[in-house]
């Protein structure tokens, strides 16, 4: 809920904590991993939300609604890109359509931010929205996470929802993705996993999405290279950097960039 150091992003905004599983993508989740260090610190938002098995912190399941959350960024009075839910997934199946709603509702009170919501669970996003439930608003920018080959199947459903900015990550990317098709997606996140148990990333799969990315005019943004570097050695993220193919790739969908902006970034 305040500012952040994640790359593409300003802002955190979490009015749910909580998720579950849902693919290999979420094996060393860090939302996971800072839910149980806010319960130990005593965060009764985050209490009971995870548990220790074989060694390692995972979700229960439990899904916590924080109504008194909403508010926050009717009070930033200045523009910021929104992560919406860093800490859960809006749409798991145990938030409610009428909190998601309310959710909505605040976002489209404050026009001037502009909200990035990502899900593994596009499907219950496009059955929403085809209900009329969510209507299409020009501040928010609606993306899935695929982090290979095995759940590709989400950027087809991705692409059929109706959305001022559709974008992809491909983080943590943890294997080939193969021949995806871009089109109509409008911005791509690339980075590799962090942490003691990160698996590695290759080369040769972010050359694979950036050239999809060329074909289909697609902005590429290239995160991280996390635990492993372009060499496929284990060292320091920090050491290991942002650097692809010689530079930093930090673009932002076209459509995106206001002409004020414009002026700015050149």
């Amino acid at each position: 809920m305040t500012r952040t150091a994640i790359e593409w992003t300003e802002s955190t905004w979490n009015p749910v904590a909580g998720c579950s599983v849902m693919s290999a993508g979420c094996t060393n989740c860090y939302a996971m991993q800072m839910a149980r260090r806010l319960d130990a610190m005593g965060l009764k938002k985050y209490a009971g939300l995870t548990r220790t098995s074989g060694g390692r912190t995972v979700w229960t399941g439990r899904i916590r609604q924080d109504h008194a959350a909403l508010a926050i960024p009717l009070r930033w009075k200045t523009p910021r890109k929104v992560f919406v839910n860093s800490m859960s997934d809006l749409f798991h199946p145990s938030v409610s359509g009428e909190f998601i709603a309310n959710i909505w509702a605040v976002m489209e009170q404050t026009p001037r931010h502009t909200y990035q919501i990502l899900t593994k669970r596009p499907d219950r996003m496009a059955g929403l929205v085809a209900r009329g439930a969510l209507p299409q608003l020009p501040n928010v920018w609606l993306g899935t996470s695929v982090e290979n080959a095995a759940v590709t199947h989400r950027i087809d459903t991705l692409r059929g929802i109706p959305a001022a900015i559709r974008f992809i990550s491909f983080e943590p990317l943890i294997g080939p993705v193969g021949p995806v098709d871009l089109a109509g997606i409008d911005w791509v996140i690339v980075g590799g996993e962090s942490g003691p148990r990160a698996r590695p990333i290759r080369e040769p799969w972010i050359d694979a999405i950036h050239d999809a990315c060329q074909t289909s005019a697609t902005a590429f943004f290239f995160k991280q290279w996390g635990a492993w570097g372009f060499d496929g050695k284990r060292r320091p993220k920090k050491q290991n950097g942002r650097t692809y193919r010689g530079q930093l790739w930090d673009e932002l969908p076209p459509r995106s960039i206001t002409p004020k902006q414009e002026v700015l970034n050149r």
